[in-house]
């Protein structure tokens, strides 16, 4: 199963058990992308980073 990089448009290969909230590493431009599910199909869009919380 494949999908579509957001950033370079590079098809990214998925695992057969790939389940939504995944990261997944695009192996031409080096994205980090997070699964998500629509419609019933697995689509890639890029994951948000977390920033440090520091107890403000």
């Amino acid at each position: 199963m494949e999908a579509q990089c957001p950033i370079c448009g590079s098809p990214v290969r998925l695992p057969d058990d790939v389940m939504p909230g995944e990261l997944i590493e695009c192996d031409s431009c080096g994205a980090t992308l997070e699964v998500y599910e629509q419609n019933g199909m697995f689509l890639l869009r890029e994951a948000e980073e977390i920033g440090e919380d520091w107890g403000e």
